[in-house]
């Protein structure tokens, strides 16, 4: 299960369905030079996300992207580094409206796309910036639209609506209880929208916001209001980016797998290391020999799990986790979310060389630095296992350690030997 990826759900009694995607702001109240959709989270582009979002479920069959022509270039290599398929990249209008309606064009008209796509019998317009949408929403909202004709998700307000008068002071203010917020995503079917657009008017192209009120208006279409989930929001401000790599990064902090070998002392180690972890986390320990290779282990790979530690006797830790990461690059795992990969090194002799112990350092941080080219974190870590009355606090010392670096994910750290 891919991070924040919802329960299956049945797929929705639909003959057809795209989704288009509108992703022309410049991201005004963000700041900065770059528009919020391109803005990376975890190193990688906001837009990615939501496209994933879409991309994952099997039901729809075509996705639309919009952007300003000036990015253009900037989704197409978005689009082939992260091998997204299923991905129309379509010109933007100067409005949000209109570039809506530009996505809507390609699967009518010819103008905006080299190939006319397939018309869907309903159509989800999403934005580019709310990237946490489940399928469980997504089937409601297609559900509902081809009963009714239209349909949108919807959340209670948060906060009391006010109108001010002329002169600034409080002229009335909106029963919260009756208002709801019109959140994404909205499904609408394909003709009564495109309809709507091609009657619209330009005021209402250069200056309306809402999708469901097109509907209404020129199709005479009433939306079924669905509720939503918490996770719909949209990235507006900067604090949104810190909120949703927040969000990110816990998804991807579900689950461990700990690989460790037969060895004696090794396997202690990883014993008592899952029995200190599996409280916090989900742990999958697996002991196996890496040049073999092992079923069990691939199946992990299959279910995308984001974090492994690899415990090992401190002389062949590193080429132990070059078969690893070898192993990873080959899954592709790493291709849309930074791995984190923790080498445990056992120290079980009785003194330590300071020469040795520098030489490690140094071949960690280098290996480190070549991992990180390809989205894997490594971080290492020193356990001392001379001590065997103290071996409970050590393990311990370590499980802390290694749910801090899972869970930050800072890759200001890679490369770094820590003592457990």
């Amino acid at each position: 299960m891919e991070p924040s990826s919802g329960s299956r759900c049945p797929r929705p009694a639909v003959a057809a369905v795209a989704a288009v995607l509108p992703a022309g702001g410049t991201g005004e109240r963000l700041g900065g030079a770059t528009p919020k959709q391109f803005c990376t989270v975890q190193g990688r582009p906001l837009v990615s996300y939501t496209v994933r979002a879409m991309e994952r479920i099997s039901w729809i069959s075509d996705i639309v992207v919009v952007v300003s022509p000036e990015n253009i270039e900037t989704m197409k290599s978005i689009t082939e580094k992260y091998g997204h398929k299923r991905v129309t990249i379509v010109k933007g209008g100067v409005t949000r409206h209109r570039s809506i309606f530009n996505g809507l064009k390609v699967f009518a008209e010819n103008e905006f796309s080299n190939q006319l796509l397939q018309k869907p019998e309903v159509v989800i317009i999403h934005d580019a910036v709310r990237p946490f949408v489940e399928e469980d929403i997504l089937s409601k909202v297609v559900t509902a639209a081809k009963d009714h004709g239209a349909a949108g998700a919807i959340r209670p307000l948060v906060s009391t609506v006010i109108a001010s008068a002329a002169d600034g002071c409080l002229d009335h203010s909106l029963e919260r209880a009756k208002y709801r917020a019109s959140e994404m995503p909205q499904a609408f079917l394909f003709d009564i929208i495109y309809e709507a657009y091609q009657q619209c008017t330009d005021y209402d192209l250069d200056y309306g916001t809402e999708c469901l009120h097109l509907a209404l208006k020129y199709c005479k279409t009433n939306a079924k209001l669905v509720e939503g989930t918490s996770d719909l929001w949209k990235v507006t401000y900067k604090r949104d980016l810190y909120a949703a790599e927040s969000i990110i990064k816990d998804n991807l902090a579900q689950q461990v797998c700990v690989i460790t070998s037969v060895k004696e002392d090794v396997a202690r180690v990883s014993f008592l290391l899952h029995e200190s972890l599996k409280s916090q986390i989900k742990v999958e320990a697996v002991s196996i020999i890496l040049s073999k290779n092992d079923g069990h282990l691939q199946d992990i790979f299959s279910g995308q799990c984001y974090n492994f530690v690899c415990i090992n006797d401190k002389k062949y830790a590193i080429e132990e986790t070059q078969k690893l990461v070898d192993m990873l690059e080959k899954s592709n795992i790493p291709l849309l979310y930074p791995v984190v990969l923790i080498s445990v090194h056992l120290d079980v002799s009785e003194n330590i060389s300071c020469s040795i112990a520098m030489e490690e350092l140094t071949r960690i941080k280098k290996f480190g630095r070549e991992v990180k080219k390809k989205n894997i974190l490594l971080y290492g870590i020193l356990f001392q296992y001379k001590d065997r009355l103290l071996l409970q606090e050590t393990v311990n010392s370590a499980a802390a350690l290694i749910l801090a670096l899972i869970m930050d994910r800072n890759p200001e750290l890679i490369g770094q030997l820590l003592v457990a």
